[in-house]
């Protein structure tokens, strides 16, 4: 049986900003000609006098975010990830990090599952590069749960952020009871075999393909991580402590992104074999979700069973 399913977060994204903005003059929305993609339509229909339409005009959308926040507003950028990350970063470096200005940028559409836009519009290094710009807090939220959590918390905290939104529906992994906390970690399940670290809407494949290891007799400990940066290192030290084995799973490139934060926090602080799985070194494509999952190794299914070869492959 798996996780039940949930909303999409960019419905979620925008349905929070609109709650938050009926009680906070100073929030704005910057699009960036994406509004009925990216899910900040229904914040356009409600509070029209905030929304800023810039049309497809990046960089200068940034930058007009950038300017926004000097006079005391919190602009949030709504734009796909390719779009406010890939087409805009210098905008950012400069305008935005550098003077560590009060603006909140959304990568949505972010990771493989983009509707099938294909290579074009999909984005695997986003968080790789959002996390070396300092000052900048990097956030991958798990599910709707979470999301309308940490859409609060970024817009309530000073500062620049980005964060992950994606486009698909995804199970819930996070009851009520849930209490979402930036630069904070939290485990999912306790096994003492191997150490799985995911991050954004993958950790809940993770977890599914961990309960589908456990109908094979492996126990899996899951260490989710939504805060990117700055990370938890002394969850990941912990967790990583849990089993000696970790394997880092996500949405991304394995090249740059949490893989390569946890290799980093690990190999100064309890050095142990990681593993990295991923997007490989390459582009995406244009196909069903389902399908693209199965053919980068990302879906519970196809994670599960190569956790078993990693591991079989470890004692051997």
């Amino acid at each position: 049986m798996g996780l039940p399913p949930g909303k999409a977060l960019r419905a979620v994204l925008g349905e929070t900003l609109v709650e938050l903005a009926d009680k906070d003059p100073r929030l704005v929305v910057v699009d960036g000609d994406v509004a009925s993609s990216s899910g900040v339509e229904s914040f356009e229909t409600v509070h029209p006098e905030r929304f800023l339409q810039m049309g497809i005009a990046e960089q200068n959308m940034l930058g007009v975010a950038a300017g926004l926040s000097t006079l005391g507003l919190i602009p949030v950028v709504s734009s796909f990830a390719c779009f406010s990350v890939g087409r805009a970063f210098d905008s950012i470096r400069v305008l935005i990090a550098q003077p560590g200005l009060n603006v909140k940028i959304t990568g949505g559409y972010s990771g493989l599952l983009t509707g099938m836009t294909g290579q074009t519009h999909q984005i695997f290094n986003d968080v790789a590069i959002m996390r070396t710009l300092a000052k900048v807090t990097v956030l991958a939220p798990a599910d709707e749960v979470e999301a309308r959590q940490a859409v609060r918390a970024m817009v309530a905290t000073d500062g620049p952020f980005y964060m992950q939104v994606t486009r698909e529906a995804s199970p819930v992994l996070f009851g009520d009871d849930y209490r979402f906390e930036i630069g904070k970690a939290v485990r999912v399940r306790e096994g003492p075999d191997v150490t799985l670290v995911s991050t954004g809407v993958q950790t809940t494949r993770v977890f599914e393909a961990a309960e589908l290891l456990a109908d094979g007799g492996v126990e899996a400990t899951v260490l989710h991580v939504p805060t990117i940066k700055p990370l938890d290192v002394e969850a990941i030290v912990e967790a990583a402590r849990a089993s000696g084995f970790v394997v880092v799973v996500e949405e991304q490139s394995v090249l740059g992104g949490l893989g390569g934060a946890v290799a980093e926090a690990l190999s100064d602080r309890y050095p142990v074999t990681i593993k990295r799985l991923g997007i490989q070194d390459t582009y995406g494509e244009s196909g069903p979700n389902e399908l693209l999952l199965e053919k980068y190794r990302l879906s519970a299914g196809a994670l599960a069973e190569d956790v078993r070869s990693l591991l079989s492959r470890r004692r051997s």
